[in-house]
């Protein structure tokens, strides 16, 4: 199995979600390492260009774009975009997403949990929505959603949370089975606690038992750059426990 970053991905268009920063800069950071031209989006639109920027600077292939995965219209729009622009995409990764606030059920208000299905779970369906068309164009394609394993075990006072990466990792698992027979392959990364800005639980936490962004885009680069053994792959990720 090949899970070497030095593997050209030279010809090849990457679309990153949330690629702003932390786990989305980083996997944006490794693909365009691998000569791969990678599109960073986010709502933050000076964030995604100046990061694209610095790729640039670096003599790689980038391109940041404002999306709002929760908004279909931003998706659409990004979807029309790159069909004019690149006329392909080669790999999806669904990095965007929320933590949402820490409380229990009955106590997180319905606005906090629709906005962690909706950029969680919706807004995947929205990329997949938009980007699929592309893939099958080309006749072929890679999907890889970063979920939890928030999404394999309970979460307390993060039900919500846990849910939506539950129901994230039901539709990888779903959209592989649908996209088997077009060539596209579909993966789901489940990391644990990840230190980043945004880790619901990095408050208060020894963040060297923390996995890095670094260590899921490292296996974002095993997915990408190994031979493919089904039309769905699964890697969980958990943090090494540091003295």
């Amino acid at each position: 199995m090949q899970s070497n970053e030095f593997v050209s991905l030279s010809g090849s268009v990457a679309v990153v979600t949330g690629g702003g920063r932390g786990i989305g800069q980083a996997i944006a950071t490794r693909l365009a390492a691998m000569d791969a031209t990678v599109i960073l989006t986010g709502r933050d639109e000076a964030r995604v260009q100046q990061v694209a920027r610095d790729l640039e600077g670096r003599g790689h292939r980038a391109e940041g774009i404002r999306c709002d995965v929760t908004d279909l219209a931003s998706v659409e729009a990004l979807g029309e975009r790159l069909r004019k622009t690149y006329g392909r995409v080669d790999i999806l990764v669904n990095n965007a997403g929320i933590g949402g606030p820490a409380a229990l059920l009955h106590e997180l208000v319905p606005g906090d949990w629709d906005d962690i299905f909706h950029t969680n779970l919706r807004g995947v369906y929205y990329m997949i929505r938009s980007v699929v068309p592309l893939m099958m164009a080309t006749g072929a394609g890679h999907i890889i959603n970063i979920s939890s394993l928030a999404g394999k075990n309970p979460l307390p006072r993060g039900a919500a949370y846990s849910a939506s990466k539950w129901g994230l990792n039901g539709l990888s698992y779903g959209v592989a089975e649908e996209l088997r027979g077009q060539n596209i392959r579909v993966s789901v990364i489940c990391p644990g606690s990840v230190d980043t800005d945004f880790s619901p639980r990095r408050g208060g936490k020894d963040t060297r038992k923390m996995l890095k962004p670094d260590d899921v885009a490292h296996a974002v680069v095993m997915l990408v750059t190994q031979e493919p053994q089904s039309f769905i792959s699964e890697v969980l990720l958990r943090p090494t426990q540091k003295p």
